[in-house]
């Protein structure tokens, strides 16, 4: 199944950090923070300006990309998490 965003929406996967063991101590799963940064699966066509024009977002698949703890829709689709964000909700790019 594809999913692809509408408008200036951005569908993202999270980037999973990995499990660290200071001292023997393994904190679960629910005790966690979700990460806040993530891949860009797909992308909308953009926003849509008051002269009826599309503005192209920022960023593309497969960027790297900082978004807020609490922004956006998350979603399962075949066993998969993502999250779909508005363009506003992400902060960053990450490049390297």
């Amino acid at each position: 199944m594809a999913i692809t965003p509408l408008y200036d929406r951005i569908l993202v996967q999270r980037i999973e950090e990995e499990e660290q063991k200071i001292g023997g101590i393994i904190i679960p799963d629910t005790a966690k923070e979700k990460p806040q940064q993530g891949t860009v699966v797909a992308v909308g066509e953009g926003k849509t300006l008051d002269s009826g024009e599309r503005q192209a977002p920022d960023v593309a698949v497969g960027d790297t990309v900082l978004f807020g703890k609490y922004a956006g829709t998350e979603i399962t689709v075949e066993d998969e998490d993502y999250l779909i964000l508005r363009e506003d909700d992400i902060l960053a790019k990450i490049i390297e």
